[in-house]
């Protein structure tokens, strides 16, 4: 799969006792996946954007344009 660049937020909930996985670049999308961990979060967030391209692909829906920072 291409490399993609798109924002994952990755923030605990106290009320959810997990850390909640969102992606910004994405419409709709406030929290898309969770984990126990800091780490299982990355692995479910990994998993939830590839599964979301892949969804847009498959309706043929345009990706949306991910933020990019510069680094100063």
């Amino acid at each position: 799969m291409t490399k993609l660049k798109y924002q994952m937020v990755i923030q605990w909930s106290d009320e959810d006792d997990c850390f909640l996985v969102g992606f910004p670049d994405f419409p709709g999308q406030q929290w898309r996946t969770h984990g126990d961990t800091y780490e299982a979060a990355v692995t479910n967030g990994i998993e939830a954007l590839e599964s979301l391209t892949i969804a847009y692909e498959a309706v043929g829906d345009p990706l949306p344009e991910p933020t990019v920072c510069s680094a100063a």
